[in-house]
């Protein structure tokens, strides 16, 4: 098929990327510390771990693995941790000694972590202790034999980390009493696995790295099966798009979003590390005065976020006072971003805010826009990434025209094996030519760009005609007595559904009429909002992304 977006390929970047001698995340992360083991990998809460440590650390922690828990090669561990030093430790060891990871939000329910660790048969958990007290509700009805426990303050060294438990547990009060007598401390089999040998396993591209949940917005959350192969050609993928601009062994990564989330985990710990950069991790981003304070501490040359979180730094209070003069490189991805934060992003760091685009099944990279001198912001996600075929197909699967809308469809080494033992719905979103259907809907133009009208589920439909919640948020996100804006779908007796608009102000005397006024400049008729509403907060995920479905289920209130 043609391949318009290679004509719009920045200099320097080849139409498709080389494995060479990768065929694990294992070589990724063996290379990369033989080659850096003397600069920062990761730097947490004013501790930073060199490569060479991660590479020690990571050994002794798999050898436990391996030898202590008894765990062989395919065996699923989950991880339950927020952005500490742990976590790359503990995913790392486990990658070496040939195990499959599950990733598992913090802020899970009981009910919610029973699902996944049963599902994807986990034997094992790490899990911070702070929420312990939810794994102990759960455990009696999973499979899970193997408990290791970690502290706040395990790796942060002597008197840091005895100070920051303390704090932890007997000042702010956040580790709920929980009982699990079998736990093994984190720092314990640390200790144990010094004197083990690790046996690392023969790994290949087919191999099963990660089970990594969807969010279960359509139904039940599914494991997709993301192997070795799909997460280093996403890194490969990613590095060699944005490396034109990056330098080895001289970058410094802000990681405010968890590693537990795909877009973390590939684009910030994985490909930053090919380049051996330091990765700065912000356990609690929503903290907003304390990682501005995180950020002044270092000459950090690239962040990656969601727009909420863009938006949020922008009105906090000492952020348009940092020093950008070392920033090369801002990366919004996990939901749209919007112009008028895209701008103002510009214009307070003076770099640009780039869009890109995946999902969680895909890696997640499949689009990006090109990292050049003066880029503005194009209200696209950008172009295919390096041996990336998009194509924009109607409901029976049939490419369509460029310019016309339709089905998002994306085929590559980053897209993943399928749904971990679900072949039917792993059937349902493949087409037999190995493209994957996102369920976004789109179009690409004649430059090979693509641009995210909507996902087919939150689209609203008022008498027939289609309406994209992205687009009537982004036309409101331009007032600046917005600060956050939702739109959704309500029901109507004489349209089927009508636009319902939820509201959080910077400005208090925002009116219901001023934003309907603004809307009628700036929308067609049937796009301008039938109920608005003023909240205070919207409902997010713990990566920041606006929980519409929560919204939508909300009964109306506030208009």
């Amino acid at each position: 098929m043609q391949k318009p977006w290679l004509q719009s390929y920045p200099p320097g970047v080849p139409p498709e990327i080389d494995f060479g001698d990768f065929h694990s995340i294992r070589d990724i992360l063996e290379t990369s510390c033989a080659r850096f083991p003397d600069l920062p990998a990761f730097s947490c809460l004013g501790r930073e771990m060199s490569y060479r440590e991660l590479d020690r650390l990571s050994t002794d922690f798999g050898a436990w693995l391996q030898n202590g828990a008894g765990l062989a090669k395919g065996a699923r561990i989950a991880f339950m941790m927020p952005n500490l030093l742990q976590y790359p430790v503990a995913i790392f060891g486990a990658l070496r000694a040939g195990l499959i990871g599950v990733n598992c939000n913090p802020l899970y329910t009981a009910r919610e972590l029973e699902h996944q660790l049963n599902d994807s048969g986990a034997e094992a958990i790490v899990i911070l202790e702070n929420f312990a007290h939810t794994l102990e509700e759960a455990i009696g009805r999973t499979k899970v034999k193997t408990v290791v426990v970690a502290r706040v303050g395990d790796l942060l060294g002597f008197p840091k980390g005895l100070v920051a438990n303390l704090v932890v547990r007997h000042v702010k009060k956040a580790v709920p009493a929980f009982s699990l007598p079998a736990a093994v401390p984190f720092r314990r089999a640390l200790a144990a696995g010094r004197s083990m040998r690790l046996a690392p396993p023969p790994l290949d591209l087919e191999d099963i790295a990660f089970l990594q949940y969807t969010g279960g917005t359509t139904g039940v959350s599914k494991g997709a099966m993301l192997t070795h192969g799909n997460l280093v050609g996403n890194l490969l993928q990613v590095s060699t798009w944005v490396g034109t601009g990056l330098e080895d062994g001289r970058e410094t990564v802000i990681t405010a979003l968890p590693l537990y989330h795909i877009f973390a985990l590939t684009g910030n710990c994985l490909t930053f590390m090919k380049f051996g950069a330091k990765n700065v991790l912000i356990p609690n981003p929503r903290d907003l005065p304390a990682f501005v304070a995180e950020l002044g501490r270092h000459r950090f040359t690239a962040i990656t976020g969601v727009n909420t979180l863009f938006n949020a730094l922008l009105h906090t209070p000492g952020f348009g006072s940092l020093d950008f003069s070392h920033l090369k490189m801002t990366l919004g991805g996990g939901m749209a971003v919007q112009r008028a934060v895209a701008e103002r992003w510009m214009e307070v760091t003076k770099t640009p805010l780039v869009e890109a685009y995946g999902l969680t099944e895909t890696s997640p990279g499949a689009c990006i826009n090109p990292l050049v001198k003066g880029a503005t912001y194009n209200g696209t996600a950008g172009l295919p990434l390096p041996s990336t075929v998009v194509s924009i197909r109607d409901d029976d699967g049939n490419p369509l025209p460029v310019g016309q809308t339709g089905e998002i469809c994306i085929a590559g080494p980053q897209v993943m094996k399928g749904y971990w033992n679900r072949p039917d719905e792993t059937a349902k979103v493949m087409f037999p030519d190995g493209a994957f259907r996102t369920g976004d809907i789109g179009a690409m133009d004649e430059r090979g760009y693509v641009r995210i009208v909507d996902r087919k589920k939150d689209m609203i439909l008022v008498s027939g005609f289609n309406v994209y919640p992205n687009e009537v948020e982004d036309v409101v996100a331009m007032m600046p007595g917005v600060l956050e804006v939702c739109a959704v779908a309500a029901p109507d007796d004489k349209s089927g559904e009508v636009v319902r608009l939820v509201i959080v102000r910077k400005d208090p005397a925002l009116t219901r009429e001023a934003v309907l006024e603004h809307c009628r400049r700036n929308l067609t008729g049937y796009k301008i909002p039938k109920i608005v509403e003023f909240w205070k907060e919207l409902p997010k995920t713990n990566v920041g992304k606006v929980l519409r479905r929560e919204v939508k289920n909300a009964p109306v209130h506030g208009t």
